[in-house]
């Protein structure tokens, strides 16, 4: 849950001193106490009660159910997620949190004043306690949904403590079970009413995110291999269960007092570098089935004016982009609420920036960015980086929000959602409620006798925008298959997206290899940088199943009276093979790897593309900027590179300078 960069307005005083008091040397850590101003943005509502199960007032529309009308695994096409007969499947998603934890971090955890706007979630989602677990997932049906993002903690997944009887009072067959064994349940619950369950990691600890409170980041209280370790548990726990489509791999990565997270620089603070590597890992050793998520970045710098600060959220994929294993099963993902900003971590006082809120911007400033910082993943067709996008979090306070900002940055942010036919999940699902009054936040609320405060009560001003959500019209039906483009980045270590060659030995010991995913061909080369560009465009997969690879390191392939490129070494592919990777040694190239394709697939006439002294990508190039500041050369979408060029000459740092580039058969 975001509050300032991160997941809950009641800790952002707490980050924003902490922070100063360990930067600015402003004031010791332990005497700054949480800004009551932030809190103010989650202030109870007042509400009016009506008994559980009470239907919605006569002429209100509500949203159909979740039929179980689609099939798993989900995969996805371009910008899509599809299932498993390729029909599109759009995310409509909400958040039943309380796995993670509530408790803010201060005082007994067995009082509920003590748990973020006073809900205390005994370490299971939330509501256990006050309704039956079918009567709340009911709940879900009815306001539309057809997919909940369920997290959890890294202290959960361990914790063997019996969640308390009090817990799970309306759930009495739950009593004696650990968080885990509940958790469990709610899954097989959720799925067996056709629901998809998207598993999120959202803390290390059990507690209420996000502040300076040991969540910040993936490896924050745990190594980056414990880490690992937990989703591979998670993920293979599941793996039966064909409804769990997906793994949303950590919430809201951000800054901790001293440092930043970063996406691509190869250090333990490398978001782009882990997120990488898990989804791999998850792939070849846990489920291939799942969908692979990656947030953005949600939080970087100090939120003071004159220092550096913002939110970068998705926009560093445009120039790094992650390549799988398994093409077709990443999906990007970010959060946005009013009362944060593209540069506003969302403090009120000490810690406010004069940087505007989201809900300050007017609709087409909001649009820009938006886009900007998100929706250009999936509205930018044919590049290296386009995935769908789910917003895996938006929400806004219900009856007792009246401020005119926070109301119309929600209904211009839904309309943006269905202008863009975008996947959504709300945050949050389940809330408590006393006499109509709580946080509010909720669609659904439970009091402690049991009785139901639905969005459909008729007195919450955010129905008629939640239904236009849920029933808006988008695409439907029979997505075809688009073209991959993928970018290799062996910036810092191997990036081999092949399946087959991860199974293989070492081909070059010692350098840092890159190789397409299976069925890819290597189109284009940076001429610094060590990046590639792959793709199946114009053949789809063109690997021959029962064909070898090549390791080549020298000209034995060069044909007498063909020499391509006078004057400079080249690595060249037998005739019948197509360069599917690469080696360097710093930034030289230090060998190629050549793959067999199917016979008559290849052509043999070839061109010579130089790019070492500026772009030559042809004049309308697909796959984006995959090696921004830097000269790149791209064969043309009918054609595959046969080879590489490369001089040893003074002066020269022995990178490629030139792609022998032969048309298809």
């Amino acid at each position: 849950m975001t509050a300032t960069s991160f997941g809950t307005v009641t800790v952002r005083g707490a980050f924003v001193r902490a922070t100063l008091a360990a930067v600015l040397l402003l004031a010791p850590l332990a005497s700054l106490a949480p800004a009551p101003a932030a809190a103010a943005a989650w202030k109870p509502g007042a509400e009016a009660a009506a008994p559980s199960g009470t239907a919605a007032p006569s002429g209100t529309t509500v949203p159909s159910g979740t039929a179980a009308d689609w099939t798993p695994p989900l995969s996805t096409r371009g910008r899509w997620i599809v299932d498993a007969h390729g029909n599109r499947f759009r995310l409509r998603s909400g958040n039943w949190h309380g796995a993670s934890g509530t408790w803010n971090g201060s005082g007994s955890a067995e009082e509920d004043a003590n748990h973020h706007a006073g809900e205390n979630s005994g370490r299971i989602p939330l509501g256990l306690d006050r309704a039956p677990m079918a009567e709340i997932i009911a709940g879900f049906g009815e306001i539309g949904i057809n997919s909940v993002r369920l997290p959890f903690s890294n202290e959960m997944i361990h914790d063997s403590r019996p969640v308390t009887d009090r817990a799970v009072a309306a759930n009495p067959s739950l009593r004696g079970r650990t968080p885990l064994q509940v958790y469990d349940a709610v899954v097989r619950e959720l799925t067996a009413a056709g629901l998809a369950v998207i598993l999120n990691n959202h803390t290390n600890t059990t507690r209420w995110c996000c502040g300076v409170d040991g969540n910040e980041r993936w490896n924050a209280s745990r190594s980056t291999g414990a880490w690992e370790d937990d989703w591979l548990f998670m993920a293979r726990r599941y793996k039966d269960n064909p409804r769990v489509v997906g793994a949303d791999l950590y919430n809201e990565v951000r800054r901790s007092v001293w440092d930043d997270p970063n996406w691509g620089l190869g250090d333990q603070h490398d978001w782009f570098a882990a997120s990488q590597r898990l989804g791999d890992r998850i792939l070849t050793e846990a489920d291939p089935d799942l969908l692979i998520v990656v947030e953005g970045i949600n939080w970087t710098g100090i939120p003071v004016d004159g220092f550096a600060h913002g939110r970068p959220t998705l926009e560093p994929v445009r120039r790094l982009s992650h390549t799988l294993v398994d093409s077709g099963k990443l999906v990007y993902s970010a959060h946005f609420y009013d009362y944060t900003g593209p540069n506003h971590s969302g403090a009120t006082g000490l810690g406010e920036t004069s940087d505007p809120r989201y809900r300050d911007l007017t609709p087409t400033e909001l649009v820009d960015v938006l886009n900007r910082q998100a929706f250009f993943v999936t509205a930018e067709q044919g590049q290296h980086f386009t995935a769908p996008v789910w917003i895996s979090e938006f929400g806004v306070g219900g009856r007792e929000e009246t401020g005119a900002a926070p109301r119309a940055w929600f209904e211009n942010f839904v309309d943006h959602l269905i202008r863009t036919d975008a996947d959504f999940a709300y945050w949050p699902l389940v809330g408590w409620h006393e006499d109509r009054k709580g946080n509010g936040w909720a669609l659904l609320h439970w009091d402690a006798g049991g009785h139901r405060m639905g969005l459909y009560d008729g007195d919450d001003w955010r129905a008629a925008a939640w239904t236009r959500l849920v029933r808006a019209t988008g695409r439907t039906g029979h997505v075809d298959p688009v073209a991959h483009w993928s970018m290799l980045s062996p910036d810092h270590g191997d990036f081999v997206a092949s399946r087959r060659m991860r199974a293989l030995p070492d081909w070059n010991p010692g350098a840092r290899k890159a190789v397409c995913p299976d069925g890819q061909r290597l189109l284009g080369l940076a001429h610094t940088g060590n990046r590639g560009l792959c793709t199946d465009v114009s053949t789809g997969p063109l690997t021959d199943p029962a064909g070898t690879h090549e390791v080549v390191t020298d000209e034995r392939h060069v044909a007498p009276g063909r020499d391509w490129a006078s004057g400079y070494t080249k690595f060249q592919c037998a005739d019948g093979r197509f360069l599917t990777g690469y080696s360097v040694r710093g930034s030289a190239v230090s060998a190629a790897l050549c793959a067999a394709a199917p016979a008559g697939t290849l052509g043999t006439g070839g061109r010579t593309v130089w790019f070492d002294r500026s772009d030559n990508r042809g004049p309308d190039p697909r796959g984006g900027d995959f090696a921004h500041g830097h000269y790149k050369g791209q064969c043309a979408d009918d054609e595959y590179a046969a080879g590489i060029a490369w001089t040893g000459r003074l002066g020269s740092a022995r990178t490629p300078d030139a792609l022998y580039c032969r048309k298809l058969g």
